[in-house]
Parts: structure tokens; C-alpha cells; sequence
């Protein structure tokens, strides 16, 4: 199973703040923006979201379909595939992506300890 380009999903508190204690880290901004409280920052091929007053806590997150330079991926498992390949295994899905169609979708389901996991496709 390909889950595509991977991330975390920080619920933050003061998305200005967040944003300077990650370029301390050496993150410069991917995407987002600051005025709708989101940002995506990278470091070489890592990848952190920060989100505020959108998550009630963190997220993993992975986007079938993109590389970690969100660029499509010429070969990749589409989330309906991964949810169909999770029912078989008995994994309990939280929230399913609709069943029919292509295209953009997503799921959540959730680790032994209750840490959310998202899979967020963005491509057809």
C-alpha cells in the first residue's frame, strides 16, 4: 500500500508564533496562508502543517498521489483502493471517503493509542 507524500498536522495556537519556531528550525513556507490561519513549511523533504482553530488536536497526514513536493505521482494507490484494502483488514474508519467516483478524496482512521490519520488525496 502507497500512502504518498507524508506530514503532521499541528493544531496550533498562534499560527505567527508557530511559523518563527519553525523557520528557527530551518522550515521556510511550502504553501498556505497565514490569513486563513494555515501553513505548510518544509525542510528538505520533511513536511509540517500548522493549523489554527481547524484541528482540535494532531494529525498525521498522508496524501496518496503526491510526492513530498506535492507533484502527482505516476503510479500511486487511490485512497478508495487503501480504504478497500483497510475494510478487508478490519481497520475501523472513522470517517469513509465515498466509495464511487475518482478523484479527490479522503479518510481518517485512528492508531492503537487514538492518533488520528488522515488520508488526503488531492489527484485524480
Amino acid at each position: 500500500m502507497t500512502l504518498g507524500a507524508f506530514s503532521i498536522s499541528l493544531s496550533v495556537k498562534d499560527i505567527y508564533a508557530s511559523k518563527l519556531f519553525y523557520e528557527n528550525l530551518g522550515f521556510t513556507v511550502f504553501a498556505g496562508d497565514l490569513d486563513s490561519k494555515y501553513l505548510i513549511m518544509k525542510n528538505g523533504t520533511t513536511l509540517i502543517g500548522l493549523f489554527q482553530d481547524m484541528f482540535d488536536e494532531n494529525v498525521l497526514t498522508f496524501n496518496p498521489g503526491w510526492d513530498e513536493n506535492a507533484q502527482p505521482l505516476a503510479n500511486f494507490d487511490d485512497v478508495r483502493t487503501i480504504q478497500k484494502t483497510l475494510q478487508q483488514e478490519d481497520v475501523v474508519i472513522e470517517k469513509e471517503a465515498e466509495s464511487s467516483g475518482t478523484g479527490p478524496a479522503s479518510l481518517i482512521i485512528r492508531d492503537p493509542d487514538g492518533n488520528m490519520i488522515l488520508l488526503d488525496q488531492h489527484v485524480s
